[in-house]
């Protein structure tokens, strides 16, 4: 099959085979290409959507950008299930297979010292939302019912209303600079990300806390158990655990540098 060479990611090699079934993106089965002690995992994909004109004009189709996303990330799963794999940035491309090596052999000593790094581990998601229901008092009791009686009942409320938010907030900022110190020191490695906007993500609540913590395969039981014990701690407050995934926020070289 012609077209440009589409590289999931870099990894060890692995005895273990992927899913039968398993479709990358475009459709193509994903496979191996082998280059002294990697492999970088490949398919192929139709060089009309991913030229450098043609792709920005695909990332602006989100229909396009979605489906893309979903087998990308769905060749990383089945990559994670077998071996801890160093996932690429989606749309990462090259003219052919010798592109591919030729990247692998630049860039080996950094692949090599990041994957021993991440060996054995996956990356957790924490994020901690701040649900400051409409009728609460940020204390889990309900306002008064009815129609305020006058003006001065109305702002009485009104001030009610607004400290009592100030409170959740604060009581939500300090429940989750706890819950991090304690993740943390469960994980080998942990990194903070800025709040999600919620107009993006489409979650409810005001988030607080969004981290990455990078925990070794054999201890992840521990930490979701751990993570559990905390849900119910602070009325008002939503704690959300995601993974296990590949080490997306750990990938770099570098604590600064984030995905490869």
């Amino acid at each position: 099959m012609t077209g440009l060479r589409y590289v999931y990611a870099v990894c060890r090699p692995f005895g273990a085979a992927l899913q039968s079934q398993l479709t990358g993106v475009a459709g193509d089965p994903p496979r191996t290409l082998r280059h002294r002690g990697l492999v970088a995992v490949v398919s192929h994909v139709p060089e009309a959507d991913f030229t450098e004109e043609s792709l920005k004009e695909r990332l602006e189709d989100l229909d396009w950008l979605a489906a893309t996303a979903r087998a990308h990330q769905q060749v990383i799963d089945a990559l994670t299930a077998v071996t801890t794999p160093l996932p690429l940035r989606m749309a990462t491309v090259f003219r052919d297979d010798s592109g591919v090596r030729v990247m692998m052999e630049e860039r080996e000593g950094d692949f090599l010292r990041t994957l021993d790094r991440l060996d054995g581990r996956v990356e957790w998601g924490v994020k901690v939302y701040v649900e400051e229901s409409a009728g609460q008092d940020g204390r889990g009791g309900r306002e008064p019912a009815g129609k305020p009686a006058s003006g001065r009942e109305y702002l009485l409320r009104r001030r009610a209303r607004t400290r009592a938010g100030e409170e959740l907030w604060q009581r939500a900022e300090e429940f989750a600079g706890r819950l991090h110190g304690t993740l943390a020191d469960r994980a080998d490695d942990a990194r903070l990300h800025a709040p999600q906007n919620p107009a993006l993500s489409g979650a409810t609540g005001r988030n607080v806390l969004n981290a990455a913590y990078l925990v070794r395969r054999d201890l992840s039981e521990e930490f979701v158990e751990l993570v559990d014990r905390t849900k119910d701690d602070v009325p008002g407050i939503r704690v959300e655990l995601t993974g296990p995934w590949a080490a997306y926020s750990f990938a770099g070289e570098n604590p600064e540098e984030g995905a490869a």
